[in-house]
């Protein structure tokens, strides 16, 4: 009847085991063992398929967190487990009142850190492929309400996953669509000797009263809750690996990277629908280095409310952790850092010649030739970053700066001044771009070029030039 049970056991596991790829003939798998009921059963089928299924090479691994009065006691029975397995056994020793109080964590958060630290580093020294943790399926059903009473998004109700990475080491569930009452009739029925955590039954831990209190009285309207939990997860995770493959096609497809900052068109990302638009603002913050978790529901919200609003072709949102998204006209950047002005500078031309003046401050080299060769080039008359003057008329000395509150400009082609400011806004000049245009003025103050954007009238080549000045602006 033992043998039965166990088989019927096996065989899910195994199933579950093809079905997500969680190991492969020969492969060594670092087994976390706790002494409870669930991961003593756990080792236990998993030492029953390497010995008639698949061979696989087990360690066991235990962590002593120095809690409690017992942890002693449990540590020298998942000694005596893994010797009677003859399995090769790992323990560490952790101080987690010390660490707590050390890092400012809780009890849970500590000890959870602490223990993936050891398993992952087991798994490396071993050069083990997984981490095989004993969640089964109650644990699904208590995560996924956990994060719901939460308002998670599909993201968390996915719950935990069969399988994932980290640091180059897979966790692996085996048991995921094993049934607590199952393990426990297991150990029953072979005879698996286990240990008992009385704190699973203070309900001051949150995860202890949704199992004790929050489920059971669910279960007065639903019968099957947790399996019904668990099939939501399952849904839900293959949608959520749908919607991320999706994210990261945009990502690839609208997403500019330019010095560290990310940028996308609002045009572009309105074509998107409502949930990839989210997502992608997640993948976007996710992908940025920030000092604290900034992806919530809320700022990427307000991002995507502030790319809708057609109104406000300006704006600027601090999202914290030092990320700042900036609107400019259709545009919207995403930059590691609050962009901040520049400093004042200025540079002095004496006299008409061939010069070279890099501009640190904007990380521009200005170039300078003359020629007299009678001909004129494209951009004498115009906004590109290169620009022709009759060297005989213009006034020197030349200065390069920057940009000045109350500047004007005799622009070609327009009678009178206008303001350099409503210049750069009239051009879809982005804010944050301005303060980087560099000046050039003449000898008396008048602005004779915004490179990039317009030139004066001042000293333009016309049929009696004889020496042509060209100036130039590239990158330093």
């Amino acid at each position: 009847m033992k043998q039965d049970y166990m088989h019927r056991i096996v065989s899910d596991v195994l199933r579950a085991a093809a079905e997500y790829g969680l190991w492969s003939e020969g492969d060594c798998i670092v087994v976390a063992v706790s002494g409870g009921p669930d991961s003593v059963a756990l080792l236990h089928v998993l030492h029953e398929i390497s010995t008639k299924h698949t061979p696989l090479r087990l360690v066991c691994a235990h962590v002593h967190h120095g809690f409690r009065a017992e942890s002693d006691a449990e540590a020298e029975f998942v000694r005596e487990l893994a010797e009677s397995l003859g399995l090769p056994l790992e323990i560490a020793y952790a101080d987690i009142p010390s660490y707590m109080e050390e890092s400012g964590k809780g009890g849970q958060e500590a000890a959870r850190e602490k223990r993936y630290d050891f398993l992952l580093q087991t798994a490396r020294t071993y050069g083990a492929r997984a981490v095989a943790l004993a969640h089964h399926a109650d644990d699904q059903a208590e995560t996924v309400m956990m994060k719901l009473l939460r308002g998670s998004g599909l993201s968390g109700l996915s719950g935990m996953r069969w399988k994932r990475t980290e640091k180059n080491v897979e966790l692996i569930r085996p048991f995921l669509r094993i049934n607590k009452a199952d393990i426990l009739e297991l150990c029953r029925r072979c005879g698996f000797s286990y240990a008992m955590d009385y704190t699973n039954l203070q309900t001051k831990y949150r995860r202890n009263a949704i199992r004790l209190e929050v489920l059971p009285f669910l279960e007065q309207y639903n019968a099957q809750l947790s399996s019904s939990l668990n099939q939501l997860a399952e849904i839900v995770q293959y949608e959520d690996d749908y919607m991320d493959r999706e994210a990261e096609r945009a990502y690839r497809q609208l997403v500019q990277e330019n010095n560290g900052r990310l940028a996308i068109d609002a045009p572009s990302f309105l074509a998107l629908h409502v949930a990839l638009q989210r997502r992608l603002i997640k993948l976007i913050l996710t992908y940025l280095p920030s000092k604290q978790e900034i992806a919530d529901f809320v700022k990427i919200e307000s991002v995507r409310q502030g790319i809708l609003n057609n109104q406000r072709s300006s704006w600027r949102l601090s999202l914290g952790g030092g990320i700042t998204c900036i609107r400019e006209y259709g545009r919207i950047t995403f930059w590691p850092e609050p962009p901040s002005e520049q400093g004042q500078y200025i540079y002095t031309l004496d006299s008409p010649g061939d010069w070279q003046v890099p501009i640190p401050e904007i990380g521009k080299l200005l170039t300078l030739s003359i020629r007299t060769d009678g001909s004129t080039r494209s951009g004498a008359a115009g906004s590109a970053s290169a620009v022709e003057f009759d060297a005989d008329e213009l006034r020197f000395p030349l200065t390069v700066r920057n940009r000045q509150p109350g500047d004007k400009m005799k622009v070609m082609g327009l009678n009178g001044s206008k303001k350099v400011k409503d210049i750069l806004i009239d051009e879809k000049i982005p804010p944050s771009v301005r303060s980087r245009i560099p000046i050039v003025c003449d000898s008396a103050g008048n602005i004779v070029w915004i490179p990039d954007v317009r030139r004066s009238y001042h000293a333009a080549p016309g049929r009696h030039t004889v020496r042509i000045l060209r100036m130039e602006f590239t990158e330093l």
